[in-house]
């Protein structure tokens, strides 16, 4: 569970950073991050779709999961995957917590902790730049597999994270060229096991209620609390 809270972490990031970007014209791709930099600091929420594929590389194996993710500045998220099993990610003011229904077994975290990370866990909080903190190619070797395996009508960027971290070394975003929003993105660890999701859906500064960034366990759940530290 440990490292699945990261990997959604992680990619909520991302999604933040790219999904803020709206553009009238279409843009060169080397123009792209800069966009993406300035959308983000005037975002004030957004609420999108989301299909999510988890491959291990050593065996293989991909597992599908499907569900809603919220975002509200400052730093706080609601992740909902609905399929095929019900878990929560809430990221509030204060506290983080990863909640499995079935397991009824839930996870606190303390979010200083999430915003100290020196690599893209920093999008939450606003503090990243993608031109300091990612080394950034409009085409590196393999960019035609990537293309190949997504949309056709998407711009696609490598992220190379200038300190990285063993949840992400590397990182591929899919950007419509004439919008800026992000459609597809994938982070790989350090074992090469891929995290990938393609947003649908996306709505741009909409209403949310603040008590979407909180979260009580129901009555009769287990609580592992991290906030001491890992």
């Amino acid at each position: 569970m440990y490292k699945v809270f990261f990997s959604c972490v992680a990619l909520v990031c991302c999604l933040v950073l790219a999904s803020v970007a709206v553009a009238k014209e279409p843009l060169a791709p080397e123009e792209l991050p800069d966009l993406m930099q300035q959308r983000y600091e005037t975002l004030k929420t957004f609420k999108a779709d989301f299909v999510q594929e988890l491959t291990n590389v050593a065996s293989g194996d991909v597992a599908t999961n499907a569900g809603k993710i919220w975002f509200s500045q400052p730093s706080q998220v609601r992740w909902e995957t609905q399929k095929p099993a019900k878990e929560l990610l809430v990221v509030g003011p204060d506290h983080a917590w990863n909640y499995v229904e079935d397991e009824a077994f839930a996870i606190k975290y303390n979010v200083s902790q999430l915003l100290d990370s020196k690599t893209i866990l920093r999008f939450i909080s606003g503090q990243a730049n993608i031109k300091e903190d990612f080394v950034v190619k409009t085409e590196w070797e393999g960019a035609a597999a990537v293309r190949e395996r997504w949309a056709k009508d998407l711009t696609v960027l490598q992220l190379i994270p200038k300190e990285a971290e063993p949840g992400m070394v590397l990182a591929f975003i899919g950007v419509e060229p004439d919008t800026g929003l992000l459609r597809q993105v994938m982070i790989v660890d350090f074992y090469g096991n891929g995290n990938e999701v393609t947003l649908s859906n996306v709505a741009l500064n909409v209403d949310l209620l603040p008590e979407m960034f909180t979260f009580v366990p129901p009555q009769g759940t287990q609580v592992e609390d991290n906030t001491q530290g890992f």
